[in-house]
């Protein structure tokens, strides 16, 4: 029977460790042993399921629902510490755990805890009805721990283990203890979500009988950054094929006409108006050489699965791997009606907000305020309607589909919109449902028969030849309010949380910002101690007056990170503990992907994904941007909303 003390042992050595292939031949001995001392146990599994910070298999939808505050009362209340003396811990390491592990005492106990024991404790959390419940849970598997053990229980229960290991690297020390290929780990893994299976599996010779599971996320495929078409061209340009060769020009081009409703805008290019067929064309060593990739509009939504089975059961997961089901009632009740008729299905889209009188999205900004909602209000529901834009299609027929090329998969994922496109539809939703079935007596009720609109739309694609091409289908994108244009090469399989060179991205800044610091906070992990993460401000109309518009922590390298922190400590103003306020005489050059109008500053707007691009120390503050100029890249953005 294994230990949880093994587990933060271990846990302790990864995290002083740098080599990768130390860490994995540390990873490997330790399952290897867990499974020699108890094969039936399950005790190999949880070890990986654990080393890899996570408290269930990914398959299983189960969590914890305890916090911070939660765990920091349990911690105060097994330790005795006081406020005081667990913020000062917790400010010295930034981790919970780890200012844990500075005020343990000894623990007497008649047994160290077992992996089982801790898994039927995490179980029992899950399930607890109160807070109360869970508390006395965490209390009690504290109460038998060492202070090394607390430590990683803490960082285990808030899913922030810091030792430096990925999913992927456990899977390849399972492969290494039982002596199995990595790939076919992986592919077990990808299949059925659960780490722990896998374990079992490889000992027990029978990866190749896994077999895929819905409902739980796979991994997205993601896009690299270029910042000119030219860079796009040069990733996706194919040698000519030699003279009198055929050279199949990708397949279909995916915009052959559906019945799926397409967004407002956009052309289409097959066979029949000069696109490229089936069997392309004879080329010569004349033509010059051809972009093999697939052009669509980078949307400003919210990147989602979705996820139909028998019964009419859907899910929607978002890019972070977070179930957000509840936040998009209408897209359930679209996708429920259909899923008796085609089986199985996992799509790949954005969740959008969506202006069904001109056709286009919503900006972010707007299609945010439903994004966490556990019960969207029925005006909501009518102001921001959600649809999926699906463009691709991971499983369908019973069949994963990510080994197949993308121009396959247009063609499948072209059929499946075809037949859902006008089935995949929900209401209108002008009353409150759940609170109509409570039965309140302010439930509205509809005066008339509610529209119905359509939830599933097939993202326009097509192929691209040149630079050109490219740079206007840019500027038609940014016309249309979306963000730019992703390019994906024709042949490209899809690869689950791979950002490879197969899809790029081309999303050009908007004018930087030149802003002056007003506040350093304490970063977390290795930035703990370190005043890392920068408030910002421009000039305001008053003479003298600085509005925050913003905080940052990327961009600057370590060097700078750290002689930015001693600045920020010998220029303090006021310490308040986790933040503190600086001089304002610091510049700072900021980028960003958009401004949205924001109470969070006083200045009365926000920077959406802001990164520093240099410190200015050769400007000085007089020369900092202003307010006005904030609200004038605002007014400037096609994408902003409709004020």
């Amino acid at each position: 029977m294994t230990l949880f003390a093994e587990v933060a042992r271990l846990a302790e050595e990864l995290a002083g460790e740098g080599g990768r292939l130390k860490k994995r031949a540390a990873i490997a001995e330790a399952i290897r042993a867990a499974h020699e001392a108890a094969p039936d146990s399950g005790d190999a599994g949880l070890l990986a399921v654990y080393v890899a910070g996570t408290t269930f298999a990914e398959a299983d939808p189960r969590k914890l629902n305890a916090g911070g505050a939660l765990l920091s009362r349990a911690v105060k209340a097994v330790t005795g510490a006081s406020d005081a003396a667990l913020t000062a811990a917790y400010r010295r390491h930034g981790d919970l755990g780890a200012a844990a592990f500075d005020l343990w005492r000894p623990t007497s106990r008649e047994h160290g805890l077992t992996l089982v024991e801790v898994q039927a404790a995490f179980a029992a959390m899950a399930v607890a009805r109160t807070t109360a419940i869970r508390a006395g849970l965490v209390e009690g598997l504290l109460r038998r721990a060492t202070a090394l053990e607390a430590k990683y229980l803490l960082k285990l229960m808030l899913g922030d283990m810091r030792i430096g290991v990925k999913q992927s690297l456990v899977e390849e020390a399972i492969a290494s203890a039982a002596d199995v290929a990595v790939t076919a780990v992986r592919q077990a893994v990808m299949l059925e979500a659960d780490l722990g299976a896998a374990v079992g599996r490889a000992f027990a010779g029978t990866l190749g009988e896994a077999r895929m599971r819905l409902f739980h996320p796979l991994g997205f495929m993601l896009a690299s950054p270029v910042e000119t078409p030219e860079e796009a061209v040069e990733r996706f340009t194919a040698k000519p094929a030699p003279q009198g060769r055929k050279a199949k020009a990708g397949g279909a081009s995916g915009l052959h006409p559906t019945h799926a409703m397409k967004p407002h805008g956009w052309g289409t290019r097959s066979s029949e108006d000069g696109g490229d067929s089936e069997d392309g064309g004879e080329k010569t060593e004349h033509e010059a050489a051809r972009v093999e990739a697939f052009l669509e509009d980078k949307y400003d939504g919210m990147r989602a699965q979705v996820h139909c089975g028998e019964g009419g059961r859907v899910a929607i997961y978002s890019r972070n791997k977070e179930e957000i089901t509840q936040s998009f009632p209408e897209l359930v009740e679209a996708f429920s009606s259909v899923t008796e008729d085609v089986g199985g299905l996992i799509l790949d889209g954005e969740v959008l907000g969506w202006d069904f009188t001109t056709g286009h999205a919503l900006p972010f900004a707007v299609l945010g305020q439903r994004i966490g909602r556990k019960r969207v209000p029925a005006e909501m529901l009518r102001t921001v309607p959600g649809v999926f834009m699906a463009f691709d299609l991971l499983y369908a027929g019973g069949e994963l589909l990510l080994e197949r090329p993308l121009r396959e998969r247009r063609n499948l994922l072209e059929a499946v919109v075809e037949r859902l496109g006008t089935l995949a539809t929900s209401p209108v939703l002008v009353e409150d449902r759940q609170t109509a079935a409570q039965g309140s007596l302010f439930a509205s009720a509809p005066t008339e028969v509610p529209e119905t609109l359509p939830r599933l739309m097939l993202a326009p694609s097509r192929l691209v030849e040149s630079a050109e091409e490219i740079d206007r289908a840019y500027a038609a994108a940014r016309a249309r309010a979306n963000e730019g244009v992703m390019l994906k090469a024709a042949g490209s399989s899809y690869q689950p949380g791979r950002r490879g060179l197969a899809w790029v991205k081309l999303k050009r800044e908007l004018a930087t910002l030149d802003v002056v610091i007003t506040g350093a906070e304490f970063g977390h992990g290795r930035r703990a101690g370190i005043l890392s993460d920068y408030t910002f401000a421009v000039r305001g109309p008053e003479p003298g007056e600085l509005l925050n518009v913003g905080k940052a922590y990327s961009g600057l390298t370590d060097a700078e990170i750290a002689e930015m922190s001693a600045w920020a400590m010998e220029h303090t103003l006021e310490d308040q503990g986790h933040f503190r306020t600086v001089e304002p005489i610091r510049i700072l050059e900021v980028a960003f992907n958009n401004i949205m109008r924001s109470d969070r500053h006083a200045s009365g707007f926000a920077m959406r994904f802001p990164r520093i691009v240099r410190i200015r120390d050769d400007k000085p503050l007089e020369e900092i941007d202003t307010l006005e100029r904030v609200e004038e890249i605002y007014q400037s953005q096609v994408d902003k909303p409709v004020e």
